[in-house]
């Protein structure tokens, strides 16, 4: 008579030969439905995006900063430092008269001249192909979503604009130098969000008495583009800087002066040159 420790090999070849022919048997009834996956994935749409290259330049050659070698239609010599703004709202217009858009959510985008990961938008997924007779945005935020704390990590949170000034945040800091009359190299923060109303006109911040939302729409020059059915779609958004400040009125750096968040005045004038500062390229 065997001893019982002379059986264990035996029920050990049992027990693996039952699992595998339990694997097996799993993998034969998972079959029709892995090949029913693997032939609906092949059988999926194209997919497509819409990629937004952002450019800035002046009097059409690239920007270039920190150096004092720019001058406006006022006659004012200046330098650019740095550029940062908020785009929202972006909507596509199909030539069959459909209107594209992100969901509200996604729908805003940061963009800044020292920070290259902000200077490339992929913005749109599955768009439906064909001919876009042109693109519109609003620059900045609008008055509904131009909340305070919706952004809580730098670098967005470093665009708050003062409680006492209305809140929310900077359409715009575009920061530099001028030359003024007396041949002073002076800072200028060419700063765009929401204006305030003053009684008296006093610019006194405990005579606020209302505020005005500077957001405003944008339909670039250029167009119209194209979609294809799959694959990245890139357009190239530039900004032409000089139109702040040239188009379609003049800004004075020597009129405005260097700060002017409290002067409304000032920033609905930089807001009406904003209109016609860009221009998309595909």
């Amino acid at each position: 008579m065997k001893h019982p420790e002379q059986h264990k090999p035996i029920r050990l070849i049992h027990t693996i030969m039952k699992r595998n022919y339990l694997f097996y048997r799993a993998a034969l009834l998972l079959m029709p439905f892995l090949l029913i996956a693997c032939n609906g994935k092949n059988d999926e749409q194209p997919v497509n995006e819409l990629k937004i290259v952002f450019k800035h330049d002046v009097k059409d050659a690239p920007l270039v900063t920190g150096q004092l070698i720019y001058e406006n239609a006022a006659g004012n010599p200046y330098e650019v430092k740095e550029i940062m703004y908020f785009i929202s709202d972006l909507v596509l217009h199909h030539s069959d008269g459909r209107k594209i858009s992100l969901k509200e959510e996604e729908n805003i985008h940061y963009c800044d001249t020292k920070l290259p990961e902000t200077l490339e938008w992929t913005a749109l997924e599955s768009l439906p192909e064909g001919t876009y007779d042109s693109l519109t945005f609003t620059f900045g935020l609008s008055e509904e979503r131009n909340k305070s704390f919706i952004f809580v990590n730098p670098p967005e949170v470093n665009m708050a604009w003062p409680e006492v000034l209305g809140g929310g945040y900077h359409y715009m800091m575009l920061n530099g130098w001028w030359v003024d009359n007396q041949a002073v190299k002076k800072p200028f923060n060419f700063h765009l969000g929401i204006g305030q109303i003053y009684k008296n006109n006093s610019g006194d911040v405990k005579d606020i008495i209302g505020f005005i939302h500077n957001h405003f729409t944008v339909k670039p020059s250029g167009g119209p583009f194209t979609v294809k059915a799959s694959g990245t779609n890139e357009l190239t958004l530039t900004m032409h800087v000089d139109s702040w400040f040239d188009t379609p009125y003049i800004y004075n750096h020597n009129q405005w002066g260097g700060a002017i968040m409290q002067n409304q005045e000032a920033m609905h004038t930089g807001c009406m040159n904003g209109r016609d500062a860009f221009s998309i390229k595909q």
